[in-house]
């Protein structure tokens, strides 16, 4: 067999594993990857998740930095953000939420980070842009949309929540959460 179907066979064993929660298994195939093709991030990736799953941060933090030398994306990013997060580095996470958002705005993982980083650091009105990036590109996404009227809430930007909740109710008039933080905002008014 080739290298590369080497390494594609090795690095689906090692997900699939994974998924399974098998973390011997999957961390083998994701070794047996690596050595295989040494161009490729995802096997440095899946080990990387493994490290954090067994609270092996300093691990996790080095693999994740040789997957972004590998190929600076945003999931290598987001993985060290969240280990930044909980190592207590919140400028550094921040910055790495930021550089994953760059390469993928709809980077779920690092908007939500960034968003609950955002409370913790108040630096909510920083975290606004990207919320608004990722609804630019699915602006159905009511879950984003609602997050954006929260942290609106939390400036005291009251209209504009309220602007952001009435397109979530339009939308999906069943979206409980979005229909009491707009009541919420009408006792506030009134």
């Amino acid at each position: 067999m080739s290298g590369q179907l080497d390494y594609e066979i090795n690095k689906e064993l090692g997900e699939c594993y994974l998924f399974m929660g098998d973390l011997d298994k999957a961390e083998e195939y994701y070794s047996k990857a690596m050595t295989n093709n040494g161009v490729h991030p995802d096997p440095y990736l899946g080990l990387a998740t493994i490290a954090v799953q067994r609270g092996e941060l300093d691990q996790a933090m080095t693999l994740y930095r040789k997957a972004s030398t590998i190929e600076p994306d945003d999931r290598a990013l987001s993985g060290m953000a969240l280990i930044e997060m909980e190592r207590g580095e919140p400028a550094e996470a921040f910055t790495h939420f930021k550089g994953a958002l760059a390469k993928n705005p709809e980077n779920l993982v690092a908007i939500f980070g960034m968003v609950r980083l955002g409370h913790a650091e108040n630096r909510i009105e920083e975290t606004l842009p990207y919320l608004r990036d990722y609804l630019a590109i699915d602006p159905a996404k009511h879950d984003v949309r609602f997050t954006l009227a929260g942290c609106l809430v939390s400036l005291g930007r009251h209209a504009e929540a309220g602007a952001e909740l009435e397109t979530i109710l339009t939308q999906d008039p069943r979206y409980a959460a979005a229909r009491d933080l707009a009541e919420e905002l009408k006792r506030i008014a009134a």
